[in-house]
């Protein structure tokens, strides 16, 4: 197929598609599979949970607690009505365990890990959805990027299950340190942040361990791994020096970075001297716990400290930093450090009377700045909303309703206490904020990448408004 004269590679993929799918029906798009197969995951994922053999002691759960639960596995999000290991059983642990895998794993391939391994060969259609899934802009190497992605995260898991394996066993004995390395390695990796140490204490999450470095880093190390992308680190590999990486790995680093040291600082100085957080810890276990906070914010959701403690300005930094979320084409969730990145970067060109916005000395297209501000917008909007139905049908205050929804947005999983307090109405308004959260996002996303702009046939004239 001949390359027309200004027309992109991404244009020439969906043109040889449309030739490939050419009297065979109209072809379901990338974005449709990606909400379908998420769905019938969820769907598989909530019957199971509900059999008698999922619970412990045989104590079944409503078909809404399935719902709820299977939802927060698969869109790794980790909230949860009651205690994981206090509900479950082996199996039903298992369940999560597979369907946690399942959401992350497929949230790094979109979607297409279903596709891959039940063909032999992977023709062009298959190519270009992976393409699509992963935001790459050409279909050469995606198949190769498929497989990076799977072996690095198994062996990413795989090392973090064996360094909590051997921290737990002298403690806890094998079977219990084998079962909480795996468990919390890969819930950890693909930033979901169920636990199961209810069986220590039910309810407590990691609050047991603020005072153990090696659990808290070890999985805080997992949760920026997993929410940095394999694009980043494939390129990372490659490069091997920052001055040579592409823009968007330098943006992806360079805003994590920040906001990793931002949140940090910021829940130190607020939550200094509060006795329901850090207050009582001697400064060394105050310096971890915030670094870890600042970390689990990123959409992993991990309880290392009391989230219905927190100052009001301490949780108003973690709602802003839970609906920001990780880079895009990794486990986590939220609006995603690139495109909240790019929208400072369009406000400071603004204010500074540019009307174009320039990083590395490269210019962003006005679309994708377009395309940030409408999810951002779109993503703010529903938080608020989130957050007035559920105060107003749950006996909930206002700052806590729209601390779970934007946990529930943000596919991280932290709550004031909330959790266990929502009405019905508010139950399904948080199920919808998950689903939404992880597949909303990447579909609305994959729509601004591969849809067709309409084209305007006729403009009204122009007219002037105040604005400021």
């Amino acid at each position: 197929m001949s390359r027309r004269k200004g027309e992109s590679a991404l244009s020439i993929y969906k043109r040889a598609l449309a030739l490939t799918m050419k009297g065979r029906g109209k072809p379901v798009s990338a974005t449709k599979l990606i909400a379908v197969i998420f769905l019938a995951i969820i769907c598989v994922g909530t019957c199971l949970l509900m059999l008698p053999i999922a619970s412990r002691e045989g104590n079944r759960c409503t078909f809404l607690q399935a719902l709820f639960t299977a939802t927060s596995a698969t869109c790794v999000t980790g909230l949860t009505p009651f205690d994981t290991w206090s509900q479950w059983s082996g199996f039903g642990q298992t369940v999560l365990l597979c369907l946690i895998e399942i959401g992350g794993l497929g949230f790094m391939s979109a979607a297409t890990l279903v596709i891959f391994l039940f063909r032999r060969k992977v023709g062009l259609k298959q190519r270009m959805i992976m393409a699509q899934a992963l935001s790459l802009n050409e279909m050469n190497g995606v198949v190769k990027l498929q497989r990076t992605v799977l072996i690095g995260s198994l062996s990413m898991e795989a090392l973090g299950a064996l360094i909590l394996t051997c921290w737990f066993w002298p403690k806890y004995g094998f079977t219990n340190a084998l079962r909480w390395g795996v468990f919390h390695s890969v819930s950890a990796f693909c930033n979901a942040g169920f636990d199961i140490f209810g069986e220590l204490a039910p309810g407590s999450s990691l609050q047991l361990f603020q005072n153990d470095p090696v659990v808290l880093l070890t999985l805080g190390t997992l949760v920026v791994v997993g929410g940095l992308g394999f694009l980043v680190w494939e390129d990372m590999a490659e490069k091997r020096s920052f001055r040579k990486l592409t823009v968007y790995s330098k943006l992806v680093l360079s805003a994590t970075i920040s906001l990793l040291l931002a949140g940090w600082v910021l829940t130190c100085v607020l939550e200094w001297n509060n006795p329901e957080t850090l207050g009582n810890m001697p400064v060394w276990q105050k310096l971890l716990n915030g670094l870890f906070q600042s970390i689990t914010l990123r959409t992993a959701g991990f309880d290392a400290l009391n989230q219905g403690g927190l100052t009001e300005g301490g949780k108003a930094v973690a709602m802003a930093f839970m609906i920001i979320g990780g880079s895009s084409g990794s486990t986590a969730g939220g609006l995603k450090t690139v495109t909240v990145l790019v929208l400072l970067l369009f406000i400071a060109s603004r204010a500074r009377g540019r009307s174009s916005v320039t990083v590395y000395h490269r210019t962003i297209p006005n679309a994708q700045v377009m395309n940030a501000m409408t999810i951002s917008l779109i993503m703010i909007v529903l938080a608020m909303f989130g957050g007035i139905v559920i105060s107003a049908t749950s006996p909930v205050g206002f700052t806590d309703a729209l601390y779970e929804a934007v946990s529930a947005l943000g596919t991280v999983g932290l709550t004031a206490g909330a959790t266990g307090l929502l009405s019905v109405p508010a139950q399904l308004v948080i199920i919808i904020f998950m689903y939404f959260g992880r597949v909303g996002v990447l579909t609305i996303s994959l729509g601004f990448l591969m849809g067709n702009q309409a084209v305007e046939r006729f403009r009204y004239a122009e007219t002037s408004l105040l604005i400021g």
